[in-house]
C-alpha cells in the first residue's frame, strides 16, 4: 500500500507520515468506543431488573435512559474543542477515568435518583471518549486509504457494541443483580487507560479553537434543550415544557452557529457543512442512528415481553445486526473504491430501509425469523457508516478534526435520541390505540391499572397478572405491541429510503475517499 504524503497545506505538528504503533492504537480506540456504545444498549436489558428493584416512576425510568444521551450530546462540542486545545489523548484518558469512576459509584446507588446521577456522569465520560477516538484516528492515520480502513474497523466496533451490550448485559443479569451491568466497565477502563498511555500519541490542533464561554453555554443549553424537546415531544405532544424546550433549542443553537460563523477560530467549524459530501456523511450517520436505536429498543422489548426470551436470549437474538455490521463495515471502504462512495452511502441506507420494511410486510403475527432477517439487512446497511465517517473526516482539514468528530458524534447522539423519541413514540401511539380505555374499563380493569397498561407492555403484563380479565389483557397488549413493531418497520423503512435518495443527490458522483482534503 502506498503511503500518501500528508497534506502540507493543513499539516499538524502532531501528525507523522506513518505512526509505527497506529494499528495497536486503533485497537485501544476501537475497544473504548465499543464499551461506550455497549453502555447505551446494556441499559435496555437491565431496565426491567432496575425497575423491579427500585420501583421508579415512568418519568424516572425515562430519565434513567435519557440522562446519558442528554449529557453526552450537550457536552460533545465543548469537549471536542477542549481536546483540540488541551490534547486529544489527554481528554480520552480523562474520559476513561471518569467512565470507570462513574461505573464504580453504582455500588452506592440505592434509589432511582442515584442511578440517574450515575448515568449522567457516564455521559460526561462518554462525551470525552467518543470524539477523541475519531480525532485520534485522524492523527494516527495520515494515509487516506489506511484511514478509511481504520474507520471501517471503528464502524464495525460501533455495530458490535450495539449488539454486544444486550448479550453482555443478559449474561451478567443471569448470574448477578443489575449493578453488574455497570461494574463490567471498570476493569475494561483500567486496561484501556494503561494501553492508551503506552500506545497512543498526543494530538492537538495546529490552530486550536478559541474556548468561548458564551459559545460553550449556548451549545450546552441548545443541545440539551433540543434532546429534551424531541424526547418529551414524542411522549407528551406539544406540552408547555416541550414548546419551551424547542424554542430555547432553536434560539440557542442559532445564536451558537452565528457566533461560530463570526469567529476566525470557532469552537465548532460549522462552515464544514458547505461541503456537500460532508453533509451527506452526516445525514447518513443521523438516519442510521435513528433507525438502529429504535430497532434495538423495541426489538429487545418485543423479544423479552412478547416471546418471553430471557435477557441473554434477547441479546443473542439481536446478534444478526452486529453480524451484518461486522461483515459489511471493514469491506465498505474497499467496495467504495470499486464502485464509488456515493453508491455505498446511498445503497447502504437503501438496504437498511429494506430491512426495516420486512417487519411491515411480514405475515402476521410477526415471527422471529422475519425480525432476524430485518436486523441482518439493517446491520449490512449500517456498514455504510464506515464510509460516512471517512467522508466526514476527509471533508475537514487536520486542524479541524475535532470539529468534524464533534459533528459526527452529535449526529449519532441526536439520531439515537430521535429514534427512541420519534419512532418510539409513534410505536407507543399504535400500541395505545390497540388498548382503548373504555374497553379496558368494560373488562373490569380499574383506572390506575388501565393507565399502567396503556403506558407500556411491561405495565400491561403486570396488571394482567392481578386483574379479572388478565388473559384477555395480556394477549391484547402483546398483539398491539407486535403491531406497533411492524408499523415501526414501515416508518423506519420510509425514513431510510428517503434519506438514501437525498444522500445520492448530495454526494458528488466522483467522490474519492483517497482525496483526503478536498
Amino acid at each position: 500500500m502506498t503511503t500518501l504524503q500528508p497534506d502540507t497545506h493543513h499539516s499538524d505538528p502532531a501528525r507523522t507520515p506513518a505512526h509505527p504503533r497506529r494499528w495497536a492504537g486503533l485497537a485501544v480506540l476501537s475497544a473504548s468506543l465499543l464499551l461506550v456504545v455497549m453502555d447505551m444498549t446494556i441499559l435496555n436489558v437491565a431496565l426491567p431488573a432496575i425497575t423491579a428493584d427500585l420501583a421508579p416512576t415512568s418519568v424516572q425510568q425515562l430519565w434513567m435512559v435519557d440522562a446519558y444521551p442528554l449529557v453526552l450530546a450537550g457536552l460533545l462540542v465543548t469537549v471536542s474543542a477542549l481536546g483540540d486545545r488541551w490534547g486529544r489523548k489527554r481528554m480520552l484518558l480523562t474520559g476513561f477515568t471518569v467512565f470507570g469512576v462513574a461505573s464504580m459509584l453504582v455500588l452506592l446507588a440505592d434509589s432511582p435518583g442515584d442511578v440517574i446521577a450515575v448515568r449522567a456522569l457516564l455521559g460526561v465520560g462518554g462525551a470525552m471518549i467518543m470524539p477523541s477516538t475519531l480525532s485520534l484516528i485522524r492523527t494516527l492515520f495520515t494515509d487516506p486509504r489506511e484511514r478509511a480502513a481504520a474507520l471501517g474497523v471503528w464502524g464495525a466496533m460501533a455495530a458490535v457494541g450495539g449488539a454486544l451490550g444486550p448479550i453482555v448485559g443478559g449474561l451478567l443479569l443471569e448470574y448477578f443483580d443489575w449493578h453488574a451491568a455497570f461494574l463490567f466497565n471498570v476493569p475494561v477502563m483500567v486496561v484501556a487507560l494503561v494501553a492508551g498511555l503506552v500506545l497512543l500519541p498526543e494530538g492537538r490542533s495546529a490552530r486550536p479553537p478559541r474556548i468561548d464561554a458564551a459559545a460553550t453555554a449556548l451549545s450546552v443549553v441548545g443541545m440539551v434543550a433540543l434532546v429534551y424537546a424531541i424526547k418529551n415531544g414524542g411522549k407528551d405532544g406539544l406540552a408547555v415544557d416541550v414548546v419551551v424546550g424547542a424554542v430555547l433549542a432553536v434560539v440557542a443553537l442559532t445564536a451558537f452557529v452565528r457566533r461560530c460563523l463570526a469567529a476566525t477560530d470557532p469552537m465548532l467549524e460549522v462552515r464544514l457543512f458547505r461541503g456537500r459530501a460532508f453533509t451527506a456523511g452526516v445525514l447518513t450517520a443521523l438516519a442510521s442512528s435513528i433507525a438502529m436505536a429504535a430497532m434495538l429498543l423495541l426489538g429487545a422489548q418485543w423479544l423479552q415481553l412478547v416471546l418471553g426470551y430471557s435477557p441473554l436470549q434477547t441479546g443473542l437474538a439481536l446478534l444478526p445486526m452486529a453480524v451484518g455490521g461486522i461483515i459489511g463495515s471493514p469491506l465498505a471502504p474497499r467496495v467504495a473504491e470499486r464502485i464509488g462512495a456515493r453508491r455505498v452511502l446511498s445503497g447502504g441506507l437503501a438496504v437498511g430501509g429494506v430491512g426495516f420494511s420486512l417487519l411491515y410486510v411480514a405475515p402476521a403475527p410477526l415471527s422471529y425469523p422475519w425480525l432476524a432477517s430485518g436486523l441482518t439487512l439493517v446491520g449490512v446497511g449500517m456498514a455504510s457508516l464506515a464510509v460516512a465517517s471517512a467522508v466526514i473526516m476527509a471533508g475537514a482539514p487536520a486542524h479541524q478534526a475535532g470539529s468534524a468528530a464533534a459533528v459526527e458524534e452529535t449526529s449519532y447522539e441526536v439520531g439515537s435520541v430521535l429514534g427512541v423519541a420519534v419512532l418510539g413514540s409513534l410505536a407507543a401511539a399504535v400500541y395505545r390505540s390497540g388498548l382503548p380505555a373504555d374497553e379496558l374499563a368494560a373488562r373490569g380493569v380499574d383506572a390506575a391499572g388501565a393507565e399502567a397498561a396503556r403506558e407500556s407492555l411491561g405495565g400491561a403484563l403486570e396488571v394482567a397478572a392481578t386483574s379479572p380479565g388478565g388473559a384477555w389483557l395480556a394477549e391484547t397488549a402483546s398483539t398491539s405491541f407486535t403491531t406497533s413493531l411492524a408499523d415501526l418497520g414501515l416508518a423506519g423503512g420510509v425514513l431510510m429510503l428517503l434519506t438514501s435518495v437525498v444522500v445520492w443527490w448530495l454526494t458528488p458522483a466522483d467522490l474519492d475517499l483517497a482525496d483526503a482534503h478536498h
